[in-house]
């Protein structure tokens, strides 16, 4: 493996962290209800900066009755709206990046784990146990909630970690169970939650069935600052694990027999990084919904772009995760702007599914750096 350089390490995710600061402080003002201001009004009026009248004279957006002068009425009324927008676009944009984040680094790590290219944050069954557990929730009407959080978040995340469990358990005895046999049994786990998936829906109305279809979408639904927040404890300890793990993993690449005799715990390295890509991945499956393409393109196109080294690998896949689920959901609401304008009719504030725009825009993507890569 080619030596890296500190100097080379820092440059790379630097900029590519650097990238994605400047995507969240742009986030404020894009989006459906962001066409009366931009980003920089948005943080002025949240930070308590003064927007004076002089600045936004000839502006319609904030002169409202369209006299060409700005009252103090205006500039007040201009000045609570920015910071209204602040409040719904920002925290949107802090779930976006918690959430590509997470599904990328646990991704790239898979991919690894598993030697297998196909390799998802879902593969041992974690979204069709997240969402069979969710759609049981809708179909009993459980709307309870629990120390803050939903029953049907609940249901999702003991679903979710309920399949890997069974996964797992089928492994134990005096032989591990390899890479190949652990996918199989995740996907076979995946396939069976499937089925009943589709029988929790046959024996459901239409207001639930249309639940049901809506929560398999994916969701980025707008959430409070605090709600914000209640992913943190299951994200952040697995994206410092994993990122840790770099170096370990880049050893298990060459082999189990070689990482062993380079010091790797191979059975504790895998424990590990499963167990936490499987509280996090639940996690955000419990919050979201399934979100599909980020897991498993994001990391193609860092691989693609910086090469297969582990200590690269993590950390710039976890930023372009972040980076490319906050552009997609920049054009899951841009997107209804657009087909209103083309259409001629008010659509409201209403988004595409964030999982439909995930795959619009990553597939082309991924298929045009493949074939680049091929000349």
């Amino acid at each position: 493996m080619n030596p890296l350089s500190r100097q080379t390490y820092f440059v790379r995710v630097g900029g590519c962290g650097s990238v994605l600061l400047v995507l969240i402080l742009l986030s404020p003002g894009i989006g459906t209800e962001s066409s009366m201001c931009g980003w920089r009004d948005a943080w002025r009026a949240k930070l308590g900066i003064e927007i004076s009248a002089d600045e936004l004279r000839g502006r319609p957006s904030a002169d409202f009755d369209g006299d060409g002068r700005i009252s103090e009425s205006e500039r007040q009324g201009f000045v609570q709206a920015a910071e209204a927008i602040f409040d719904l676009r920002f925290p949107r944009t802090l779930l976006a990046l918690q959430v590509g984040i997470t599904l990328a680094l646990c991704g790239a790590t898979f991919q690894v784990l598993f030697r297998n290219a196909l390799a998802t944050p879902y593969t041992l069954g974690i979204a069709s146990g997240g969402s069979l557990g969710a759609l049981v929730a809708i179909r009993l009407g459980w709307q309870l909630t629990l120390l803050g959080i939903s029953c049907l978040s609940l249901s999702a995340f003991v679903g979710a970690v309920g399949v890997v469990a069974v996964v797992y358990s089928i492994g134990r005895g005096s032989r591990r169970l390899t890479s190949n046999e652990l996918l199989l049994a995740g996907v076979t786990m995946g396939l069976f939650c499937s089925a009943m998936m589709m029988l929790v829906t046959a024996v459901s109305d239409e207001r639930q069935t249309f639940a049901m279809v809506r929560w398999m979408m994916g969701s980025l639904d707008p959430v409070g600052p605090l709600e914000v927040t209640s992913l943190l404890p299951l994200v952040v300890p697995a994206w410092v694990v994993l990122v840790l793990s770099g170096r370990a993993l880049n050893q298990y690449r060459l082999g189990d027999e070689l990482a062993e005799a380079r010091g790797v715990n191979v059975g504790a390295l895998q424990a590990v990084c499963v167990l936490c890509c499987t509280l996090a991945t639940a996690g955000v499956v419990a919050k979201c919904g399934p979100i599909g393409f980020v897991g498993l393109v994001v990391p193609h196109i860092v691989a693609l772009l910086f090469g297969r080294d582990c200590r690269l690998l993590l950390p710039i896949s976890a930023f372009a995760g972040g980076a490319f689920l906050i552009i997609c959901d920049w054009s899951a609401q841009l997107s209804m702007r657009l087909a209103g304008w083309v259409t001629g009719r008010h659509l409201g504030s209403a988004t595409l599914p964030i999982g439909v725009v995930t795959a619009i825009i990553g597939v082309p993507t991924f298929l045009a750096l493949l074939r680049m890569r091929r000349k």
